[in-house]
């Protein structure tokens, strides 16, 4: 899924470190981000997943420079080698949208009612080049838009967005997204709201957009179906933190956090019949005064001791580039989520094996 980048040699594109991200309310502090990172190279694809509230799309937010100015935040985002964190709003500016350009979820809250799209997306390649006469941006608000599959490009140009299909507007917003060939496109929940072929319409052109530009790719979801055939590696995101990262096939094939196991087998499957899905009981917990431990050890089968202690770390589990965030990863190795989550009737042998050993035995992760 790697695409041919356009900058120079290889690399890292994007580096996120120790992200931490606060925001003060009367309750007291919400940790929507904590310690998250990442590294994309250049015409790579990166699929961030976890249900609402893990903090995807505070970590894009907080890379582009848009939270509000209450927030906290503190750590490293560097771009082409150049630290953004600290920047003012006139420098990320020239950022924005020439270097890294986000796609929103929702396109009417990213398009303004009372334009045109051409009038929108020659704004937004005039912003970036001033010198760009008034009917060459046209002609390449046309062109873009035919990238984008939108039929009758030459007449849609004059169209306004309450005019288009939800489907066409995101069309429009990924055009803009692709207009100034950026380095970076952080596609935050794209097909959100949309049915099932127009989804995968909007997925086929942001990987044309992808191809046109040979920009690397941050793709935020809840949706694993999505990530999988358009993604090269995944995060997984639980309680404003990653607990698990690898390639697709790490994540896909060898999970090693029960978070994980759990998205997988709530995820419908078209290559198995009569294949009941299996959700994960209870809800995330609140990022507002969190407990000590494993965030997820609520929800979690394998729960022990150690877990309400310790907040396992982000460590290899078969290889160095495949992290997770387990105090008992070892013991996931060939794990189903019906091994793990209350299923009617499942005899599960990995849950039994951890019923019969004593609460309070000593592990290599208490002394970690």
């Amino acid at each position: 899924m790697t695409v041919t980048a356009k900058g120079e040699g290889s690399g890292a594109v994007l580096e996120v470190e120790d992200l931490n991200v606060e925001f003060p309310t009367e309750d007291g502090i919400v940790r929507a981000v904590r310690g998250a990172g990442y590294r994309l190279e250049r015409g790579e694809s990166l699929g961030i997943v976890g249900e609402s509230g893990s903090g995807k799309s505070v970590t894009a937010l907080a890379v582009m420079g848009l939270l509000p100015a209450t927030a906290r935040v503190r750590g490293s985002v560097r771009f082409d080698g150049g630290e953004l964190l600290g920047l003012s709003d006139a420098r990320l500016s020239e950022v924005r949208g020439s270097g890294i350009a986000m796609i929103f979820q929702d396109p009417m809250t990213s398009l303004n009612p009372v334009y045109t799209v051409g009038y929108q997306i020659a704004e937004t390649l005039r912003r970036h080049h001033p010198g760009l006469k008034a009917r060459a941006a046209r002609d390449r608000a046309v062109d873009l838009l035919g990238r984008v599959g939108i039929p009758g490009p030459e007449r849609r140009v004059d169209t306004y967005p309450h005019e288009l299909s939800g489907g066409m507007r995101q069309r429009v917003v990924i055009a803009i997204a692709m207009a100034n060939d950026p380095e970076v496109i952080i596609a935050d929940e794209p097909t959100t709201a949309l049915d099932v072929t127009v989804q995968a319409q909007i997925l086929d052109a942001l990987e044309a957009a992808r191809a046109e530009t040979g920009a690397a790719l941050v793709l935020i979801t809840h949706d694993l179906g999505v990530v999988a055939g358009h993604t090269d590696r995944v995060a997984v995101m639980y309680a404003g933190r990653i607990v698990e990262t690898g390639s697709v096939g790490d994540i896909f094939y060898t999970p090693r956090m029960p978070y994980t196991l759990g998205l997988l087998g709530s995820m419908p499957r078209l290559d198995r019949e009569e294949e009941r899905l299996i959700p994960i009981s209870g809800s995330p917990p609140s990022l507002l005064n969190l407990p000590p431990g494993c965030p997820f050890a609520p929800r979690c089968p394998l729960r022990r001791e150690v877990c309400d202690r310790v907040e396992p770390p982000l460590r290899p589990s078969d290889h160095a580039h495949h992290l997770s965030a387990c105090h008992f990863a070892g013991e996931l190795v060939d794990a189903r989520a019906e091994d793990l989550f209350a299923v009617a009737g499942a005899d599960s042998e990995l849950l039994a094996r951890f019923a019969d050993t004593a609460p309070g035995s000593d592990t290599e992760e208490d002394s970690a």
